[in-house]
């Protein structure tokens, strides 16, 4: 019986997997055109070589009876294997709303989309989604989670800060070795790994944000619009980075994957280095308020959040730091939207929700890699105070999350199959990478699934400014 666990486990994913691809699929533009093509139920009438309606109609019901068959094979194998009460229970919700769900869709078909059925179709199969992500999240728990995990702060002794220099003799340099040094440690300070998935978030606002105003045919985007928001964010997120390493100085010295950044190492003085971030936050603030003053108050609120509130508040004192700590990089999505628009709208926001549901998705996957390191730092992560088990099940809720924020992107946006297509199979392969981490429980894991979500939301966002402005 335990040998065909794992199947099980293995059966819920693809059934997450199909469920979410039928939901986000039926959401797009394509689909409500199909449903003009095929006004009959459950089959349509006439030759479908010829008509792409019919023939993207009848791909949709074949795949839902697909993908019901699955749901119900599911279910039989988790009684037969003793699944735990709960993950049955929320498989046996799937079941009984995806009748529903086929109704609701026959409905549709034969009266039309008409309000307020199409929004109950996607909310009934959003709904079924999220009872099978909790019942995977469940079961991978069962499956390869432990009661006894020993917190990391028993285990970890956290060094002592040696104040001395550790950086190596300057005066052993050239003058233009010294300058190149220099110069890659103010560079380095920026934290510049961030700034090209933080940049693409704000082009993803702009660009969503231009279809939507002049219609994705003819998107208007104004150069200086685009030079003037990324400038100033590369500039915020550079002053962000250089404030934080200025405020984790300290600490930075206690962990591995840090005790080699420019201030901690005494490369830089702290003076140049503050003033060198003030700097850097005036110039980003003087292009964006050229903008407009929404933009300047939100990169300034951006700078703020994660050089104080996070830096100081959270990730400190919190196990929720992550989660909260989601805002900051969020708010380059209603940058990007309010650089445009020049107001906050629901797409906007929606997309600002992505980002913030993803953000602990991603982010557990590097604390479980750096756990012990996070430990000497004295920061309270997920895996330090709770543990390994807790933190890839919670890894799976904000995935789910993160995937019906996407699909309900579909419905409130005019993005097409582009956008469709990379949320299913990137958010597929996410899941593949999420999966493997709970079985496999190593570093090596954890940093697959780490680029795994860098991947997901890259080619995301990408699909949005294609979709947005090229399609």
């Amino acid at each position: 019986m335990n040998g065909r666990r794992p199947r099980f486990t293995t059966m819920l994913a693809a059934s997450a997997v199909g469920v979410y691809l039928l939901v986000v699929a039926g959401a797009t533009t394509s689909i409500a055109d199909a449903v003009h093509a095929c006004t009959t139920w459950p089959t349509c009438e006439g030759p479908i070589l010829g008509d792409v309606g019919l023939a993207i109609a009848w791909t949709h019901r074949l795949l839902a009876a697909a993908v019901g068959a699955l749901v119900v094979g599911a279910a039989v194998v988790g009684v037969r294997t003793g699944a735990r009460r709960r993950v049955l229970g929320t498989l046996a919700v799937a079941l009984v709303l995806y009748p529903v769900q086929i109704a609701l869709g026959a409905f549709v078909a034969l009266n039309g989309a008409t309000a307020p059925f199409p929004g109950a179709h996607l909310a009934t199969g959003m709904a079924i989604f999220a009872a099978l992500v909790g019942a995977l999240a469940w079961q991978l728990e069962a499956e390869t989670g432990t009661d006894d995990e020993t917190p990391v702060t028993e285990t970890v002794e956290v060094p002592e800060i040696d104040d001395g220099p550790e950086g190596p003799p300057i005066g052993a340099l050239s003058t233009r070795e010294r300058i190149t040094a220099t110069a890659f440690a103010y560079f380095r300070l920026t934290k510049p790994r961030l700034m090209w998935l933080l940049c693409l978030v704000a082009a993803a606002g702009m660009a969503l944000a231009a279809a939507h105003v002049a219609g994705p045919a003819n998107p208007d985007l104004a150069t200086s619009t685009i030079l003037l928001t990324l400038g100033g964010g590369v500039l915020a997120i550079g002053a962000s980075g250089t404030f934080n390493h200025v405020l984790e100085r300290d600490i930075d010295k206690r962990m591995d994957r840090t005790s080699d950044r420019p201030i901690a190492t005494h490369q830089l003085p702290v003076r140049n280095a503050l003033a060198f971030g003030i700097a850097l936050a005036v110039a980003s603030l003087a292009l964006f308020w050229q903008v407009n003053a929404i933009v300047a108050a939100l990169g300034l609120a951006a700078i703020l959040f994660y050089s104080v509130v996070y830096t100081l508040v959270l990730k400190p004192n919190t196990v929720q730091n992550t989660v909260i700590g989601g805002f900051a990089g969020s708010l380059p999505a209603l940058i990007g939207w309010v650089a445009v628009t020049g107001s906050f709208d629901l797409p906007g926001l929606a997309l600002a929700g992505i980002i913030f549901l993803w953000t602990p998705a991603h982010f557990y996957n590097l604390a479980l890699a750096y756990k012990e390191d996070y430990a000497r730092g004295g920061f309270p992560m997920m895996p330090v105070v709770r543990g390994e088990t807790e933190t890839r099940k919670h890894i799976v809720y904000y995935l789910g999350a993160t995937l019906i924020a996407a699909g309900v992107m579909v419905s409130i946006t005019s993005l097409g199959p582009l956008y469709t297509l990379t949320t299913a199979l990137l958010g597929a392969v996410f899941l593949w990478a999420v999966v493997r981490l709970h079985r496999e429980r190593t570093e090596q894991a954890a940093f697959r699934a780490f680029h795994a979500s860098n991947a997901y939301l890259g080619a995301l966002l990408i699909a949005i400014v294609v979709d947005a402005l090229a399609i």
